[in-house]
């Protein structure tokens, strides 16, 4: 990372930004050019491991690149506000982001639910009972996180 200074090395702030983002981007390889696609996502944290958990249709591009290669990079951000400098002429953005890669695989029917839950659980703050039935029609996915960074740059206005 060329600017160290607004790079965050401490586990726990990369689980706080983590925690205040709603998407996450994962890129995917497709033959000569990467895949990348946004995604909902669920956070789960055992010992110092992350994992993310995703959803999708039961079919489609994603699933097909994902079958034939299931490493993955991810990135996601929140935090975004400009900052306008008229007399300097410039601007710069205020964001946080992390960004890594990992190891995506097929979640097995029987640990669908648990995997939902978790996934329900980045959006909603209370125990939310979801249709149990669209779990027929739905996969669910689970990436082991392999490595991981994060940088920053709070501006104060």
């Amino acid at each position: 990372m060329r600017r160290k200074d607004r790079e965050i090395t401490d586990f726990h702030e990369l689980l706080a930004v983590i925690k205040k983002c709603d998407v996450c981007r994962i890129a995917l390889h497709d033959a000569d050019v990467p895949y990348i696609v946004p995604l909902n996502f669920g956070l789960d944290v055992q010992k110092e491991q992350i994992f993310f958990y995703f959803h999708s249709a039961m079919e489609g591009k994603k699933l097909d690149l994902i079958a034939r290669d299931n490493r993955a990079a991810f990135e996601m951000d929140c935090g975004h506000s400009l900052a306008l400098y008229e007399e300097q002429m410039n601007c710069t953005m205020s964001y946080e982001c992390v960004m890594g890669r990992g190891i995506i695989e097929f979640v097995p029917e029987e640990e669908k639910y648990a995997a939902l839950k978790i996934l329900m659980r980045q959006y909603h703050a209370e125990d939310f009972a979801f249709n149990k039935d669209m779990m027929k029609v739905t996969a669910v996915l689970k990436m082991t996180v392999t490595e991981l960074t994060g940088k920053r740059r709070i501006l104060k206005h």
